[in-house]
């Protein structure tokens, strides 16, 4: 059986991981100001970073429609006998509503709610395509996929809140407070919704230090295969601290980098980066 491994653009997946592993992405679609744009296609993050300094709002992504949904999904059956559509959580995002609606029409399609976002869908789409390359058919990897997303840990830390801010995520008061007080907080995933975590305070290199140190000590069982570094921009130091520590404080066997679609990117602004990885180590 030849099965098709789908996803959006809020997946974060490499442009040599989408190649590898044979995977088709629908974008996202983005309006800033009276244009619009197809997520990783001809819009990038710079160009979210310069429309919001300019403008002072955020653009507005909205949810791939259930039409749209159906022409990809035959494009991609047209060579494969099932497919499998990995979509953003239908917690922070009513697209897979859509996905769901437009396979309901179509046979052998299956979709599965990542319950996460960015690179925390990514290490799902690579365990699905492991398994596809391991021979095992489309419900076999759905299930499979299925059992694992809840150990998903998926995690940013940001520079500033003004993104948050601007998309209705905290108040004036937080903002200000964050502000003067240096302070800088992570967001995770829990059960589907993204939420403010822990709040770190002090230069970014030392909140950065210190979100590392507290993810990989309250995450403490990863499976070793695989860790991402996402970041929605980033300078070399940024990187160098996260690669070190990676390298010297965790026995991750492989280490992927990947810049935040703009979809993502528009929620957090610049200088937000984090580590995802699966957590369910001591369960494989």
């Amino acid at each position: 059986m030849k099965i098709k491994i789908t996803c959006d653009s809020a997946t974060d997946l490499t442009k040599e991981q989408i190649a590898k592993n044979d995977i088709a992405v629908i974008p996202f679609i983005i309006t800033m100001g009276d244009k619009t744009y197809r997520d990783g296609v001809d819009l990038f993050p710079q160009m979210i970073f310069d429309f919001v300094a300019k403008n002072k709002i955020l653009p507005k992504t909205s949810a791939i429609n259930a039409f749209e949904y159906e022409q990809f999904f035959k494009k991609q059956l047209k060579e494969h006998d099932a497919l499998i559509h990995i979509s953003v959580s239908s917690k922070v995002s009513s697209t897979i509503v859509n996905a769901e609606k437009a396979a309901e029409n179509i046979k052998n399609v299956f979709v599965i709610d990542s319950l996460s976002l960015s690179s925390g869908t990514a290490v799902q789409l690579l365990y699905a395509c492991d398994l596809r390359a391991q021979g095992l058919n489309a419900q076999e990897i759905v299930e499979k996929v299925n059992a694992r997303r809840e150990f998903v840990q998926a995690s940013f830390i940001t520079n500033k809140i003004d993104y948050l801010y601007k998309g209705g995520r905290c108040s004036s008061l937080q903002l200000l407070g964050a502000n003067l007080l240096k302070i800088h907080p992570s967001i995770i995933l829990r059960k589907g919704k993204m939420q403010m975590n822990k709040k770190f305070m002090g230069n970014l290199a030392k909140v950065q230090k210190n979100y590392l140190e507290d993810t990989i000590k309250e995450f403490n069982t990863p499976d070793n295969n695989c860790v991402f570094i996402t970041y929605s921009s980033a300078t070399p130091e940024m990187l160098e601290l996260f690669r070190t520590f990676i390298k010297e404080k965790t026995n991750f066997k492989q280490v992927h980098e990947a810049f935040a679609s703009a979809t993502i990117t528009s929620h957090c602004g610049e200088n937000t980066i984090g580590i995802l990885y699966y957590n369910d180590g001591d369960k494989l």
